[in-house]
C-alpha cells in the first residue's frame, strides 16, 4: 500500500478514514497559501496536513515558490505519482499581498502540473463550502465541523479545506456527474 506523508507535516498524526477509489496514483488537493493544506488519498487512506511556506529573513522573493515546488516534487515521488490534483480557486482576496502570493503559488502549481502531464482543477469556494456544508457563504468553522463530523481532525481550517476539496473531487468524479 503505498503512503503519502508530507515531506513537512504541520499537523499532528491522526486517524484517518479509508476510502476505496479506482483511481491509478494519489489525487491530491490543496488550499494553497502561505500555509498550504493539503489532503490525499493514496492506496486508499487518506493523508492530510499543512505545510509553510513563509519566506525567511534572508530569502530572494521567488524563494518560497521554489521550496512549494520541491515539496511538489518530493509528494509526488512519496504518493509513487500523482493522478489529479484539485485546489481551491480563490476569485477574491483579503488584499493585494494575498492576490500576489495566491497567483504565485498557482502559476507555480500550474506550471509544474503541465510540465509533468498531470490534470488539474481549480475548484470555486463557494462550491467546496456548499459541498461541505450545505450553504456556499459558510465560515471556516462550519467547513472545519462538517469534515470532523466526517471523520476527521484537521488541525486548522486550510488542512479542512484540503480535506473537503479532495471529498469533493472523489463525491462528484472532479465535478463530472
Amino acid at each position: 500500500m503505498s503512503q503519502c506523508p508530507s515531506p513537512r507535516p504541520k499537523s499532528v498524526p491522526h486517524p484517518t478514514p479509508v476510502i476505496s477509489t479506482s483511481a491509478g496514483g494519489a489525487i491530491l488537493a490543496l488550499d494553497l497559501g502561505t500555509t498550504t493544506g493539503w489532503a490525499s488519498l493514496a492506496g486508499g487512506i487518506v493523508h492530510s496536513g499543512t505545510a509553510s511556506f513563509r519566506s525567511g529573513r534572508y530569502d530572494g522573493g521567488g524563494m518560497r515558490y521554489l521550496r512549494f515546488q520541491h515539496w511538489l516534487e518530493q509528494l509526488a515521488s512519496d504518493c509513487g505519482g500523482l493522478a489529479a490534483i484539485h485546489f481551491e480557486e480563490v476569485r477574491r482576496h483579503a488584499g493585494t499581498d494575498a492576490a500576489h502570493l495566491y497567483g504565485g503559488f498557482m502559476a507555480t502549481l500550474t506550471a509544474w502540473c503541465e510540465r509533468e502531464g498531470i490534470p488539474y482543477q481549480g475548484v470555486p469556494v463557494g462550491t467546496i463550502k456548499r459541498f461541505a456544508t450545505g450553504k456556499g457563504n459558510a465560515g471556516k468553522a462550519a467547513v472545519m465541523a462538517a469534515v470532523r463530523a466526517r471523520g476527521f481532525s484537521p488541525a486548522d481550517d486550510n488542512e479542512a479545506d484540503a480535506i473537503a476539496i479532495l471529498l469533493w473531487a472523489l463525491a462528484t468524479r472532479g465535478g463530472v456527474r
